[in-house]
């Protein structure tokens, strides 16, 4: 089974844009993403997937120059771009990352998709109370048509999961529990607040800036300095889903 993870970027975030390329421990955030992906021993190929609009130009030529496959497509059907590019470079499983989430860890994505392949599932996802900035979903082919084929709310147009965890009885869907009492923890890039939280965790465990770190060892730096959670704590979890799934209540 050929197992793609879809990276998905764009430039135009609302309440920190550009923030895929800015920098973090000397190379853009997009760069750590992808090194952490590329990492995974169950993963086949790593592609960024962003859009047609004009202000991804300097994301897709970032790509371009760092040997990065990328593909672009709809701007606000990310479905719709993730269908495409799973057509692109025929995968069988496709592992949906984002771009804002540089802690990402490879470990934790093997366990999800080595638990997906173990038996027939159309959706398998890392779940229970971890780290904002961890997420990860490994999806069939089959799951993502039928999504792309028949999604018509904003929330399953915008985003790739919904339409599949909102009808559990045509889906089979499975989770990995992994962590407990962690959902308090923001290890993901929405706010400056959280740009500045990275910063302290990546000098702290890459200083040499070639150290793929992994989750336990984050969570070890926090219990010896807990100080470093209250930079960007209190930050609402999940706000662009939030506002999708408002948009669905508007279309009533």
């Amino acid at each position: 089974m050929r197992v793609v993870a879809i990276i998905q970027a764009r430039m135009g975030s609302t309440r920190l844009p550009g923030k895929v390329l800015m920098p973090l421990s000397g190379v853009p955030v997009l760069e750590h993403v992808v090194q952490r992906v590329r990492a995974c021993a169950t993963v086949n190929e790593v592609v960024v997937a962003t859009s047609n609009d004009v202000t991804d130009d300097v994301l897709a030529d970032w790509c371009n120059r760092h040997e990065v496959e990328v593909f672009r497509g709809s701007l606000t059907d990310v479905l719709d771009r993730y269908y495409h590019c799973a057509e692109r470079y025929s995968a069988d499983a496709i592992v949906r990352i984002t771009a804002d989430c540089p802690a990402v860890d490879p470990l934790v994505i093997d366990g999800v998709v080595s638990a997906f392949l173990a038996d027939s599932f159309d959706l398998f996802y890392l779940g229970g109370e971890f780290p904002d900035g961890l997420d990860c979903a490994v999806f069939s082919k089959e799951a993502l048509s039928r999504a792309w084929r028949e999604a018509t709310l904003p929330s399953e147009r915008e985003h790739v999961g919904p339409y599949i965890t909102n009808h559990p009885e045509i889906f089979k869907i499975g989770q990995l529990i992994k962590f407990h009492g962690l959902s308090h923890h923001r290890w993901t890039l929405d706010e400056p607040r959280d740009l500045s939280f990275l910063q302290v965790i990546f000098s702290r465990l890459n200083a040499s800036g070639t150290h793929i770190f992994h989750s336990e060892e984050v969570l070890q730096l926090l219990q010896r300095e807990p100080e470093i959670l209250n930079i960007n704590g209190g930050i609402v979890r999940n706000e662009g889903l939030l506002k999708s799934v408002a948009a669905d209540g508007e279309m009533g």
